[in-house]
């Protein structure tokens, strides 16, 4: 496969920032109340099957089921979460697929087998983490080649191996997958390394797996998320912690995270220390922002990034960083960058944030002309939107965001124009959808049922 281009790269993850401006009118005319569906899609019809409601016209397929044997011979691991799709050769899409297991995980769940019997297929060298007197940890990756023309899987093999609750990670402009761990585990009796890195996969369709190598510059934490810019001169990562903070990373070389760089974090210019997370009784105050707010952001460089202690957020923080709770889901957008909090608001049942970086981000020079952190969504009581979490961008400019809160989890679907809608509903479970992601084309909306293990690709008449 050949490497993609910035102009490629925006066309599989852009949407404007000004396309979002809608979101303003949406939230002060109470319009992030639940509804219907009736300004989006439609209203959604029952599936059948008992998996997951569409709105009319739209219809999904299954096309990977936990425990099914790959072509490595291994099983399809259970906990799908973070994903993304990279063009393949013709209708063909690669997607790189997290599963959130770790050293604990009932072995049936994970890609070996229930008493591990597969095991011996693997080289335990190509393992980030094989254990110590134990099993090994069996978090990783998976790739699915997926022809979009029959409707088929070509082929699915494991992908990286090894490593701890990947949760979910972000795609970048020269064709890899990064992957994230949410855990920071020290090693101990089980464990033979110290966890909580972030690992690139490439986006490759021949079978195998990637070198295990921790990305140590990008930090120790409990990562979620990250989102690169489409000149790959920044990374942004989230956290998910309820006192999390936003961290970016500068590569000291663009498109090789490996060699290093520098850590930083978010923080308001003049208001050091801010609380973002609205975490108030709105009766008694007003809140700390409000949505269509906007922000001045500086950078603070972090040392000792390789947090032996789990400590980086604290430290941040005392340092003037803002707060974030359980920065979650994000994705490029042409111009800015879009991330979900999990449990911010007064309501702790989500924000969504949009990030619009310096002319000059990355270089001295932006402090003459800042970036912008704006708040579009603070979920309200009964909002049609609860805990975001992962999110996606499409190629017309729809943010499309997953669900993880009590059961009657979906997805949420936002135009451009501000409108707020249900575009799909779990109804197989109450699990949370994950790892939404577009076919390069915009053909094919790919999301996961995390607890059920399965990975569904939806096509239908799209509004482009």
């Amino acid at each position: 496969m050949t490497p993609v281009d910035r102009r490629s790269f925006l066309l599989l993850a852009a949407a404007t920032t000004g396309g979002f401006m809608g979101l303003h009118r949406a939230a002060g005319s109470d319009r992030l109340g639940f509804t219907t569906a009736e300004d989006g899609y439609g209203k959604l019809i029952p599936d059948p099957a008992g998996v997951l409601d569409l709105p009319a016209g739209f219809s999904h397929r299954i096309i990977s089921r936990w425990g099914e044997e790959m072509d490595d011979g291994l099983l399809v691991p259970n906990l799908h979460d973070g994903m993304a799709a990279f063009q393949g050769k013709g209708d063909r899409v690669v997607l790189v697929r997290n599963h959130e297991l770790g050293i604990d995980t009932d072995p049936s769940h994970g890609a070996f087998g229930s008493n591990f019997e597969r095991l011996g297929r693997i080289d335990p060298d190509s393992f980030f983490d094989f254990g110590r007197d134990g099993p090994p940890v069996l978090g990783g990756t998976t790739t699915v080649v997926y022809d979009q023309r029959t409707g088929e899987v070509v082929s699915h093999f494991l992908s990286l191996a090894g490593t701890g609750r990947n949760c979910a990670g972000g795609m970048t402009p020269w064709n890899t997958w990064v992957t994230c761990e949410e855990w920071t585990q020290r090693s101990n009796a089980r464990c033979a390394v110290d966890h909580g890195w972030c690992f690139e996969v490439p986006a490759s369709t021949k079978p195998g797996l990637a070198t295990p190598r921790p990305l140590t510059g990008l930090g120790r934490f409990n990562h979620e998320a990250i989102a690169v810019a489409p000149d790959g001169r920044c990374v942004y990562l989230t956290e998910d912690r309820n006192d999390g903070v936003l961290y970016r990373f500068i590569p000291n070389q663009p498109g090789r995270l490996a060699d290093g760089g520098r850590l930083q974090a978010l923080m308001i210019r003049d208001r050091p220390s801010i609380d973002l997370r609205n975490w108030i009784d709105p009766a008694l105050e007003s809140p700390i922002v409000r949505p269509g707010e906007q922000l001045a952001v500086s950078w603070i460089d972090l040392d000792d990034v390789e947090s032996p202690e789990d400590d980086l957020r604290f430290r941040a923080f005392d340092a003037g960083a803002a707060r974030f709770a359980r920065g979650e889901g994000m994705w490029t957008g042409r111009d800015a960058i879009k991330f979900a909090c999990t449990t911010g608001g007064s309501q702790r049942i989500g924000q969504i944030w949009n990030y619009q970086p310096s002319p000059a981000e990355g270089t001295p020079e932006e402090t003459d002309s800042p970036a912008l952190l704006e708040l579009s969504i603070e979920a309200t009581e009964g909002g049609i939107i609860e805990n975001a979490d992962n999110l996606t961008i499409a190629p017309w400019g729809d943010l499309i965001v997953c669900e993880d809160g009590p059961p009657g989890n979906g997805l949420v679907r936002i135009s451009p124009d501000g409108t707020v809608s249900r575009f799909a509903l779990n109804r197989v479970s109450g699990s949370e959808l994950a790892g939404a992601c577009f076919s390069p084309d915009g053909r094919t909306l790919f999301v996961n049922i995390q607890h059920q293990g399965l990975t569904l690709a939806i096509n239908g008449p799209w509004k482009a």
